[in-house]
């Protein structure tokens, strides 16, 4: 085949799948560490670690030794098939979360994760309603579709009935404020539930959330608000469903974040980090719910379900966790992260907060009141610009009424001078942007 004619673009025969967001505009050929390298050799820092996924950076040595050595064993089966690093790595899973969650089914992404946990709260239920945060992403599958409010709704026609968007917990943003004039989560989830209820057809299956909302602008709830949640959960007779793909295995510090407020969820849904960017998921439930489940029928049969070659690496990525401490390590680097994001917001009035757990950290940039409206959307892009030609790679999540949000994501094995690179270009990329504009 011929390669590409230079000056062409090279992405004219896909499909743009990203709504209105334009493909980079450079191939990359090669990715190690915490680095990718674009075709012409220039180096990017990643700090959205891929799609949000490689938490061991790229091209992981003890990754790339799995992969070789599985992939010449035993790559792919039959779905009714088991084999040793699936049943491995399900057992192993089970032994790093609190009981009941010891029931794992092993897929490829967090839609289809969110996609087996609803159908399963809904067989097991015997109900179909679903609750989920506004400014949410679950995914573009059927059921996680539904549960997304955060992007992706219009223009596909009528969504599934039964499902309900309950106010974000925003602190930086309060829809609902005590006499302090601070966010009062504890009135805005009563009101939350008094018009789910009010909509509700007596149906109420499942509410899906995430811990921390990361497309939705890397919203951490409150403390005592997941609390809370499971408890408006219970009195209805709903399942509580955690969507960890982004916050799971390490990268807010805790291995799972739902550890941090203490609540354990009915079921767990795990994808991203689990695979270390390679296709892996998981659905994480108590030995009653599965019961009830495969007593209903519970089908959720797919090509890729329960795969070997994706466990085995699934394994690998839980081996790399214990022995390198990255829990700890996503702690530390996660302050020192933090702690350089927060002198730019000082340096920087367009910096309105900096926010988030671990490594996963937002900050929000807001420009309007500096350069008129839209001014956010246009910082946001003049400074996403600037950091891609000063060698970092940042993602910006722009939601409407909202200033831009940087989430912002490095791999759990990031040295502390990538750490100190990519805060220097980002303010660089900052000073240069406000300047332009």
């Amino acid at each position: 085949m011929p390669s590409e004619t230079p000056g062409t673009d090279p992405g004219r025969h896909l499909i743009r799948y990203s709504g209105h967001a334009p493909f980079s505009p450079e191939v990359v050929v090669r990715a190690a560490g915490t680095s990718v390298f674009t075709e012409s050799g220039r180096e990017l820092l990643d700090f959205t670690s891929g799609q949000m996924s490689a938490i061991l950076g790229h091209s992981h040595p003890a990754i790339v030794s799995t992969v070789r050595e599985q992939v010449a064993h035993l790559d792919h089966l039959h779905s009714g098939m088991l084999s040793p690093p699936v049943t491995e790595l399900v057992r192993r899973l089970a032994g790093t979360l609190p009981e009941p969650l010891e029931k794992g089914l092993l897929l490829t992404t967090g839609a289809e994760a969110n996609e087996a946990a609803v159908r399963m709260a809904k067989l097991v239920t015997g109900r179909h309603e679903v609750v989920s945060f506004a400014r949410s992403w679950h995914g573009m599958t059927q059921a996680a579709a539904n549960a997304t409010y955060s992007a992706g709704r219009k223009g596909y026609g009528p969504a599934a009935p039964g499902n309900f968007a309950l106010p974000v917990p925003d602190r930086h943003r309060p829809s609902v404020v005590g006499a302090d004039g601070e966010l009062d989560w504890r009135r805005q989830l009563d009101l939350g539930f008094e018009m789910i209820d009010a909509q509700s057809v007596g149906s109420l299956a499942a509410c899906l959330v995430e811990p921390i909302l990361s497309s939705g602008g890397v919203v951490e709830l409150p403390p005592g608000y997941l609390a809370a949640l499971a408890d408006k959960c219970r009195e209805r007779g709903m399942l509580l469903i955690l969507d960890e793909a982004q916050t799971g295995l390490c990268r807010t510090g805790d291995w799972y974040a739902f550890q941090h407020e203490g609540v354990v969820p009915d079921i767990l849904t795990l994808s991203k980090t689990l695979g270390a960017g390679l296709p892996l998921a998981a659905v994480l439930t108590s030995p009653e719910i599965e019961q009830r489940a495969h007593e209903r029928g519970f089908l959720f049969f797919t090509t890729h379900v329960n795969d070997p070659l994706p466990a085995a690496v699934g394994n690998t990525v839980l081996d790399v966790l214990v022995r390198d401490r990255l829990d700890e390590r996503a702690r530390a680097l996660g302050a020192t992260l933090r702690g350089g994001l927060e002198k730019l917001a000082a340096r920087h009035e367009v910096v309105a907060d900096v926010r988030g757990r671990g490594l996963l950290l937002g900050m929000e940039l807001t420009g309007d009141e500096v350069l008129g409206e839209g001014g956010a959307d246009r910082l946001g892009a003049e400074v996403t610009r600037r950091c891609y030609e000063l060698g970092l790679h940042m993602n910006i999540v722009q939601l409407p009424g909202m200033g831009g949000i940087f989430r912002i994501a490095p791999p759990l094995t990031a040295g502390d001078d990538e750490i100190a690179r990519g805060v220097a270009v980002l303010d660089e990329a900052l000073t240069g942007a406000t300047r332009g504009l």
